[in-house]
């Protein structure tokens, strides 16, 4: 099977993601740019999120740009990455509005932490399914930025038992990194 219609479903899923994600955003109660002011977490945690969601498409794209095939593990490994990313309204919503608690920020940084080892997960199957030789397996060797990103979001949600705003700086550094594009599968595509 081709990847042409894993790449269009999963563009769709993540557009609606966005979607709801902006949907959520609630209104000013007044009509000054002070009534603005009490939304500025929530405005922050939606600019997060949208970068991570905009991470992952773009990641996702390269991914499939350099990948031949899909199996049914394939699609099975990218469900499993589209249900944590389908959670990011969820968690932005939660940590916007108590972005000083702990439990909505130890959330959002489980969110983070399932989709990048969903990420992790199904690269590995695309790996098994080209082979080791393939494009996907020499872009993706040893991938030690994904698994650094792993013990990152851990460390964090830790952290946010003790200062939330500490790991909220962690999640906006890791996504900072991950802007940087990687020039291993940049070579392949």
């Amino acid at each position: 099977m081709t990847t042409s219609r894993l790449e269009a479903f999963s563009d769709g899923v993540l557009a609606i993601i966005i979607t709801i994600m902006v949907l959520e955003l609630k209104l000013p109660h007044g009509d000054h740019f002070e009534d603005l002011k009490g939304l500025i977490p929530t405005l922050i945690s939606y600019l997060l999120s949208f970068i991570y969601v905009g991470l992952y498409w773009n990641n996702h794209h390269h991914l499939w740009q350099i990948a031949e095939r899909v199996n049914g593990k394939i699609l099975w490994a990218n469900l499993h990455l589209l249900f944590w990313l389908s959670l990011f309204p969820f968690a932005t919503g939660w940590m916007g509005e108590h972005h000083d608690s702990t439990a909505p920020v130890a959330m959002y940084g489980l969110v983070l932490f399932m989709a990048s080892l969903a990420w992790y997960l199904l690269a590995q199957q695309v790996i098994r399914q080209e082979g080791p030789t393939s494009k996907v397996a020499l872009a993706f060797n040893k991938d030690y930025k994904t698994k650094a990103s792993l013990l990152i979001y851990a460390s964090a949600m830790a952290i946010s038992f003790f200062e939330p705003r500490i790991s909220q700086v962690i999640y906006a550094l890791l996504a900072a990194l991950w802007i940087i594009p990687d020039k291993r599968i940049e070579r392949m595509v």
